[in-house]
């Protein structure tokens, strides 16, 4: 596990880009936390890390999914309207989430239950406020940009 420490949403962006380079197509990342998190600010630095147009990101609440382009192509889902599995798989998500064509970001992926349990993902818990958020990446398959982290001022640790 990485616990990173960031001081701002801007941070919190960097930190998302630091990751990007490491994640392949099909990889699926869960973001875990509160209203007001971080969740749709780590996606707009993932979607930046992946060369794409950071200032299409926005919350999928009322659209539940988005299609970013960018080196893959990013699908943002947020499933905080729904309320259980069988509402996720009725609209189609599994054909996304299990496709492999290119990186999916689930906000509030608890909402889908059991679905994910067992499936490799990349867990990404967000905790605190804008002053001070704890980033911590579980799952990651690849080397994160940890000397970019530092260059932008970013706290991290391997807590593994």
């Amino acid at each position: 596990m990485i616990e990173i420490r960031t001081s701002s949403a801007a941070q919190t962006e960097e930190a998302a880009a630091a990751l990007a380079p490491a994640l392949r197509p099909g990889d699926l990342l869960l973001l875990h936390g509160g209203l007001g998190a971080g969740k749709t600010a780590f996606v707009r630095g993932l979607v930046r890390g992946l060369q794409g147009d950071e200032n299409e990101v926005s919350s999928p609440t009322f659209a539940l999914m988005n299609r970013y382009e960018a080196r893959l192509p990013v699908f943002h889902f947020d499933l905080y309207r729904l309320s259980s599995e069988e509402e996720v798989l009725d609209l189609g998500f599994d054909e996304i989430f299990f496709g492999g064509e290119g990186v999916c970001a689930v906000e509030w992926c608890e909402v889908a239950g059991p679905l994910f349990d067992g499936v490799p993902a990349v867990h990404v818990t967000l905790r605190g406020d804008l002053e001070e958020r704890t980033i911590l990446l579980e799952g990651i398959h690849g080397t994160l940009d940890t000397g970019r982290l530092v260059r932008n001022g970013i706290r991290f640790r391997d807590a593994g």
